[in-house]
């Protein structure tokens, strides 16, 4: 090309081959940095926020095992942390590491209790095990309870891994994702509990997702729900017209650009909710259509919104309770659930619970 402006006849300006040449330098220059600077950043980050893709394969693993025989992989990789804390990765595609595919088939309950837990929380398991997990049969209804786990992030993950393989070999109720397990990814966790539901749970009338620092009394949830719808139906403590916190410093900040605006719609708290099992389907499919907030019992109150399916309120508004409810005989023995100071107090009561004698 220069070659060219060189042979061209004298009667023409030289500024133009040099117009040229600058043109030609300048549409390299531009294209070096267009694949050094915005491909990589765009598909990096911006691309990977749009398609909710935030687990690289680099840092995690692929361990689709549902055999308890072998014990996964575990990456020795740091965790991956989102570049804000609202970020949610899902949809995405998660893989069971231990699972119990037959627990619905063979026990056949009426309700199954899902408990999100920590890896390492080993002692929340066995207390609970021991306690209100234990009351598996009420009456003549079944009651089957399953802990929800991602992947442990702490040093010594393969270790905690080998001794949550023997955990599941013993006791048979670990539902373990291959997604960090983190207060961020609770949103994660649920959406993995409604697609196991969904999948291994057709048959199950109600489900509770139930947290672990929570005392259950089971004889007055399966009470409530023998009278209760068999479809489209959620009920817990029910937030209604809750204000959405702009302060950056709160544990459940979320900024205008996630959710603009100032209330959320009606969603039940955390703690513990109950829903008839048509609903995880439902819930999974909108959560498609749906923007993913990091606070899970929100996303599922807006999932809900979208599906046009009303929370019911309980039929006694005591029965779930956010605070500690200091601890009565008689009032716990009509309560269903409520938060505990410690998990000696979850101990504790429901022995005192179990007292032969009355109530009240």
């Amino acid at each position: 090309m220069v070659e060219d402006c060189e042979q061209q006849s004298h009667g023409q300006s030289s500024s133009g081959c040099r117009s040229l040449r600058s043109f030609f330098i300048f549409t390299i220059f531009l294209v070096l940095f267009l694949c050094y600077y915005i491909v990589p950043n765009e598909l990096s980050e911006s691309w990977a926020v749009a398609v909710g893709l935030f687990l690289p394969e680099k840092f995690t693993t692929k361990m689709v095992n549902d055999s308890l025989n072998t014990v996964p992989t575990v990456t020795s990789v740091e965790p991956w942390k989102p570049p804000e804390p609202y970020c949610v990765a899902y949809p995405h595609k998660y893989n069971l590491v231990l699972n119990e595919p037959e627990k619905c088939q063979r026990e056949n309950p009426f309700v199954v209790l899902m408990v999100p837990v920590a890896p390492s929380n080993s002692a929340t398991r066995d207390a609970i095990r021991s306690t209100w997990g234990s009351e598996r049969l009420v009456g003549d209804k079944t009651v089957s309870i399953l802990f929800l786990l991602g992947l442990p992030t702490s040093e010594e993950r393969e270790t905690l891994q080998q001794n949550l393989l023997r955990e599941s070999e013993k006791y048979h109720d670990l539902i373990q994702s291959d997604f960090w397990d983190s207060y961020f990814n609770l949103t994660i966790k649920t959406m993995v509990m409604l697609e196991w539901l969904t999948v291994y749970c057709p048959n199950t009338s109600y489900a509770m997702k139930v947290d672990s620092d929570v005392f259950l009394n089971v004889k007055t949830l399966v009470s409530m729900l023998l009278s209760t719808p068999k479809q489209n139906y959620m009920t817990g403590l029910v937030a209604r017209n809750a204000v959405v916190l702009r302060d950056p410093h709160s544990k459940w900040y979320l900024p205008k650009t996630v959710y603009e605006p100032p209330f959320y719609p009606p969603y039940a708290l955390g703690l513990g909710y109950v829903f008839t099992l048509d609903l995880p389907e439902k819930l999974v499919k909108a959560a498609q259509r749906v923007k993913p907030v990091y606070i899970e019992d929100v996303f599922l109150g807006l999932c809900m919104t979208h599906l046009g399916i009303a929370l019911t309120n309980p039929p006694d508004g005591s029965l779930f309770n956010v605070f500690p409810v200091e601890y009565n005989r008689c009032r716990y023995s009509k309560l269903i659930a409520t938060t505990t100071r410690s998990l000696r107090d979850q101990v504790e009561f429901w022995k005192d619970l179990q007292r032969p004698g009355p109530y009240c």
